[in-house]
């Protein structure tokens, strides 16, 4: 499945025996589109930096250097800010067809590739939601005072009925 808003194709065959390092950076274009994909109010900016290397059996092992500006929604206050997203990580591009169901929570993430192309802007794209908070709070955002204080506990009454 090849996603419109960021599509980076890199030819499997084009790694060299000793590895490859490609960069993408999605363009203006791109993040908005990104933006309404991720349901946030913007993405500012996104580039990865990926080290690929070949393994046996078509699978191609990658490390990436994630980096993003987004505008997040505070849950607090409302309030658009400004969050950075830098993150390293690992994943397995594997041919489609020798994807294997099994759970293995110690393996790196497998990702179906086809027609001998790799995605690296989809690929970083999914690595970007994989790591937005469901909950983003802006620096120093505080619950206000209301909300802070604690309900009467409904066992009160019961506490009180006990002791006197």
């Amino acid at each position: 499945m090849t996603a419109a808003e960021f599509h980076r194709p890199f030819a499997a065959d084009r790694i060299s025996p000793g590895g490859s390092a490609q960069e993408v950076t999605a363009t203006a274009a791109e993040c908005a589109a990104l933006a309404l994909r991720l349901a946030i109010p913007a993405v500012l900016s996104l580039g990865c930096r990926f080290h690929l290397r070949r393994m046996e059996g078509g699978r191609i092992a990658a490390s990436g250097e994630l980096r993003a500006r987004l505008v997040r929604d505070c849950v607090v206050t409302l309030e658009p800010f400004e969050a950075a997203i830098a993150e390293s990580f690992r994943i397995v591009f594997v041919p489609a067809e020798a994807i294997e169901e099994r759970l293995d929570l110690e393996a790196d993430d497998e990702v179906p590739y086809e027609a001998g192309a790799i995605d690296l802007g989809e690929a970083a794209v999914e690595q970007v939601a994989l790591t937005l908070d469901p909950y983003p709070r802006r620096p120093g955002a505080a619950l206000p005072e209301a909300a802070a204080e604690e309900a009467p506990s409904p066992f009160a009454v019961l506490a009180r009925r006990d002791r006197g």
